[in-house]
């Protein structure tokens, strides 16, 4: 990987916030408004945000030839893992869920080689395997399915990563072709109009307070809109490679601001599961690449 310019290491770290606060909004958010209205809310005001980059022929002619696709794409990377998360920070800690949502790599891996022929290779197979003893680490005591459990919640937090999975796959697969902002704001826009039946249906009945109001719209602006177009500037300029590097910083954050803003605690558990899952998913996505065995014919020369 060559290395980043300065520009991009501030893209980088800028992202990693963005999408480590959308945890902290969520957790805010979700409670009063409820997953499904949060999250309609969301990509409706994020779409409004992203639908002024289509403002010319092809990239309009691009959309309207690929609305099926787009919809299906708006469904499996927006709104029904942005819906499963916020159901999840309901009951668990922002930094918490932001560890579960790390083991998308694991999912898209997995979906990729079980559905769309994709190989996975022995470094893969070795940071999937210890990602996967992470999450299970994470878990550990905590799927409870009884009343008052965290079970639901934490299934629902994996449950986004499958999401991801297929969306991120079905992208590679059947949508490379689009430019980036058509992809950006096609999504977000299919995932809008999805959702805005049952956020009618699911508004809240009682007032919502400014706060939560407040980390609606900064969830919108910020953590979808803004980090989007953060994120397809820096898959432009630095490479896949260096923006894969986000998987594994927007915990940090969502830990940190977690702490910070909203007095979450970090366990030892937590912390040990953030390394293991962290260390794999580094492995698994090729940020950290071990080192080939060398064999006997190596040695001899």
């Amino acid at each position: 990987m060559s290395k980043m310019s300065p520009a991009d290491t501030a893209r980088l770290l800028l992202l990693s916030s963005l999408w480590g606060f959308s945890f902290i909004f969520m957790r805010v958010a979700a409670p009063e408004f409820g997953p499904v209205a949060l999250i309609g809310l969301r990509m409706g005001l994020g779409a409004l945000l992203l639908l002024p980059l289509l403002a010319n022929r092809r990239h309009l002619r691009l959309l309207r030839a690929n609305l099926g696709p787009l919809i299906v794409l708006g469904l499996t990377t927006a709104a029904l893992p942005y819906s499963l998360l916020a159901l999840a920070t309901v009951r668990l800690d922002a930094g918490f869920t932001s560890l579960i949502n790390a083991a998308t790599p694991i999912a898209t891996a997995l979906i990729g080689a079980a559905f769309f022929a994709t190989p996975i290779l022995r470094q893969q197979v070795i940071g999937l395997t210890l990602a996967l003893a992470g999450v299970a680490l994470l878990s550990l005591g905590r799927l409870d399915f009884s009343s008052g459990g965290d079970g639901w919640f934490i299934l629902a937090a994996l449950g986004a990563t499958l999401c991801y999975g297929v969306g991120g796959n079905y992208s590679r697969t059947r949508l490379s072709h689009l430019p980036s902002r058509v992809l950006a704001a096609g999504s977000s826009a299919a995932a809008a109009a999805v959702l805005l039946l049952p956020t009618l249906l699911l508004w809240p009945a009682t007032p919502v307070s400014d706060t939560a109001w407040g980390a609606a719209v900064g969830l919108a602006a910020l953590s979808t809109a803004g980090a989007l177009l953060l994120y397809f500037q820096l898959l432009s300029s630095a490479g896949a490679t260096a923006a894969s590097t986000v998987t594994m910083l927007v915990p940090v954050s969502a830990l940190a601001w977690g702490m910070i803003l909203l007095g979450e605690s970090l366990s030892l558990q937590v912390l040990a599961g953030m390394f293991v899952t962290l260390l794999g998913t580094a492995i698994a996505t090729g940020v950290l690449r071990l080192r080939p065995r060398r064999t006997l014919a190596n040695k001899a020369d």
